[in-house]
This record gives structure tokens, sequence and C-alpha cells, in this order.
């Protein structure tokens, strides 16, 4: 394993531990109800990160299609973490977009 796929699992790990502990965090928000949409992005993008992590862990030849897909959904999931003052959303849209930027690098 070279040192560009050690700092793509890095981030996409990262990634998908954030949005674990952001999932959990908001389910336990006062106004719940305001999170749905923050709580299913979470999800989706711990989901396709790990999802990545296989495909590189055995080297698909779907790496490119699935990091094109992790890119947008960590867009999506960093865009909604961070309209909420949440100290849990905030470091998740900051683990989300450092995750986005790291797996452009895998789209060819």
């Amino acid at each position: 394993m070279n040192t560009g796929q050690k700092e793509v699992l890095n981030a996409l790990q990262n990634c998908i531990v954030t949005c674990n502990e952001c999932f959990d965090a908001c389910l336990s928000e006062h106004h719940v109800s305001s999170m749905v949409e923050c709580i299913r992005l979470d999800r989706d993008c711990s989901e396709i990160c790990s999802l990545l992590v296989q495909a590189i862990s055995r080297n698909s030849s779907n790496i490119g299609v699935l990091a094109k897909s992790c890119v947008e959904i960590c867009e999506r999931c960093a865009d909604e973490c961070s309209k909420h003052d949440h100290d849990h959303c905030k470091k998740c849209a900051e683990a989300c977009n450092e995750c986005a930027t790291v797996c452009r690098k895998l789209i060819v």
C-alpha cells in the first residue's frame, strides 16, 4: 500500500467514525426532528466511505466510480452538517470535506 492510499484510507476511516458519532449525537438533540436530514446523510456518508474502504482493500475495478459517489455524498453531508451549530456537526462537516478532497484523487 502506497502513501497516497494510506492518506485516503485514513480520511475515509476518520469520516466513518465522525459521521457515526454525529449520527448518534443528533439522536440525542433536544429537537431531533430538525436533525433528520443530518442523521440520514451521516448514515449514507458512513456507508459509502465503508464501501470504498473495502473496494480499495481488494483493489476493486470500481474504485473510481465509488470514489465519485463518495465525494458527492461527503459534500452533501458536509453542507447539511454545516447548517447546524452543534460541535459534533461542525466536526463532521470538517471530516467530510477532508474526505471529499482526498477521494477526488481516486476519480479517473
